[in-house]
C-alpha cells in the first residue's frame, strides 16, 4: 500500500489528538465502522444489499437461508432432548435478513423444533439494532431479544451460534516489512489535519504474540523472499472472541462464515498487500484512509490462526467446507431447477432468483466463503457440516 493522504473528519481529529497525533491502524479501523456517532456500523450508514454498499449471502434473498435452515434443522434434532430450552444466536446480524428468513423457513421445514427456541441478536451498535428491530418486528413465532457477549457471558446459553461475515470487520493490526524487519503500521494526522501512514517498530507485546502465534502454527512472518513493503493483516481480536463466546455458550456450536485463506495463502510472499480491503456503494478497492465511517473496512481471515483461536478457547473443530460446495450439498442445484416450473408470469422473479443462486457458488465470489463448525460440551459426532440433510437419523420429537 502506497502512501497517502485523506482528509481527516473533525470527530476522528479530535481521536488522534487526544491519542498524540498517531494511533495504531487497527483503532482507526475500530473507530471508523464502531464510533457509535460516526462510525459505518456505529452510526447505522452502513447500506447491506443489492442497491446498497455491499452484498452479502443473506441480502441477495431467501434463499441462501432456506437452504442454511436444513443444516440447522439437523443440528437441533442432535441437541439432547434434556435441553429444554435452545438459543439461535447470531452475533453481528446486519440487518436481520439471516434470522428473519431462517425463522420463516424452521416454520416451513421443522415447525416442531420451533417451542425449543429462542432468537438471540448479539449486537452493539445502536445504528444496525435499529434497523434489525424494524427487520424483525412481525416475528412471533419465536421469543427474540437483542443482547451483548457480556449479557451472555453473564447468563450462558445452550445452542447454535452464527457468525456470518462477522470476523472480517474485526479490527486488524497491519504489519508491514521494511529494513530487514516487520512494523507496525499507523494512522497519523500530520499539521494540515490529514490522515497519513506512518509506521513503528512493533511493541514488544504485539511482537511476542505474533511470535508465539506463528510458532504453534508454523507461519514465517516476514515469508521468504518478501520484498520491502510487503504488509500484511494479524488478528489480533479472534482470541478475545472465541474466548468470550466460549464463555457464553454453555454447551453448543459455532458456525464461522468468512473469506477466509490457509496460512499458506495468506502470508505468502506474493500477497504484497494482504487482504485489507474498503467498500462503498458496490465499489471495492478503495483508500481505507478515505471517508472515514462512510465506508467498510475488511479483512480476511486466517483459518490456521483463527483454529488456534479457537481450540485454546475451548471449541473443538468440526470441520470445514467451500459455501459453493456447502450449498450444493445442501440442495442448491435442486432449488435451481424447480425454477423452471415456476409460471412464465413469475419471470423477473424466476430470473433474480436464479442470479441469485448462481452468486452463492460462484467460486471467485460468495462460494468461496468457508464455513468453518466448532463444538463444546456434547457429543460432537453428531454435529457436522452434513452432504444432504437426513430427517431420519436424528428422529423428531
Amino acid at each position: 500500500m502506497e502512501p497517502t493522504s485523506a482528509v481527516c473528519p473533525t470527530w476522528l481529529a479530535m481521536h488522534l489528538k487526544q491519542a498524540g497525533g498517531v494511533i495504531p491502524f487497527r483503532q482507526f479501523m475500530h473507530l471508523a465502522l464502531n464510533d457509535p456517532n460516526h462510525g459505518f456500523y456505529g452510526a447505522g450508514r452502513a447500506l447491506i444489499a443489492p442497491n446498497g454498499d455491499f452484498v452479502t449471502s443473506p441480502s441477495l434473498g431467501s434463499d441462501f437461508a432456506a437452504l442454511l435452515a436444513a443444516q440447522v434443522m439437523r443440528w437441533l434434532q442432535a441437541f439432547p432432548v434434556e435441553i429444554p430450552k435452545l438459543s439461535l444466536v447470531e452475533i453481528g446480524p446486519g440487518e436481520g435478513d439471516l434470522l428473519a428468513d431462517l425463522i420463516d423457513a424452521l416454520i416451513d421445514q421443522a415447525p416442531h423444533t420451533l417451542h425449543r427456541l429462542e432468537l438471540v441478536l448479539v449486537e452493539t451498535n445502536p445504528g444496525m439494532q435499529k434497523r434489525q428491530r424494524s427487520r424483525l418486528s412481525n416475528q412471533v413465532a419465536v421469543p427474540i431479544r437483542w443482547c451483548s457477549l457480556d449479557n451472555l457471558m453473564a447468563c450462558p446459553v445452550q445452542g447454535i451460534v452464527l457468525a456470518h461475515e462477522l470476523l472480517d470487520t474485526l479490527p486488524v493490526e497491519r504489519l508491514s516489512f521494511h529494513e530487514g524487519m516487520m512494523w507496525q503500521q499507523l494512522v497519523a494526522l500530520n499539521a494540515n489535519d490529514f490522515l497519513t501512514w506512518s509506521r513503528r517498530p512493533v511493541p514488544p507485546p504485539l511482537a511476542e504474540e505474533v511470535a508465539r502465534v506463528c510458532r504453534r502454527c508454523k507461519i514465517a512472518l516476514p515469508p521468504r523472499s518478501a520484498k520491502p513493503g510487503w504488509t500484511t493483516e494479524w488478528h489480533c481480536e479472534s482470541p478475545r472472541w472465541f474466548g468470550q463466546v466460549s464463555r457464553a455458550i454453555r454447551k453448543g456450536i459455532l458456525l464461522v462464515v468468512d473469506y477466509a485463506l490457509e496460512a499458506r495463502r495468506y502470508y505468502s510472499a506474493c500477497r504484497y498487500n494482504g487482504t485489507l480491503m474498503a467498500t462503498r456503494a458496490q465499489q471495492a478497492g478503495l483508500s481505507p484512509l478515505q471517508c472515514p465511517g462512510f465506508q467498510d473496512l475488511t479483512a480476511h481471515i486466517c483459518i490456521d490462526i483463527v483454529q488456534d483461536a479457537a481450540i485454546r478457547s475451548g471449541w473443538t473443530p468440526l470441520g470445514q467446507m467451500r459455501q459453493g460446495e456447502a450449498l450444493l450439498a445442501l440442495g442448491l442445484a435442486e432449488r435451481l431447477h424447480k425454477l423452471q416450473s415456476l409460471p412464465a408470469t413469475q419471470l423477473p422473479e424466476i430470473l433474480r432468483r436464479r442470479e441469485a443462486l448462481l452468486r452463492l457458488v460462484d467460486p471467485s465470489g460468495l462460494g468461496d466463503f468457508r464455513w468453518l463448525l466448532y463444538g463444546k460440551g456434547l457429543q460432537l459426532d453428531r454435529f457436522k457440516l452434513t452432504t444432504a440433510p437426513d430427517s431420519e437419523e436424528f428422529p423428531r420429537e
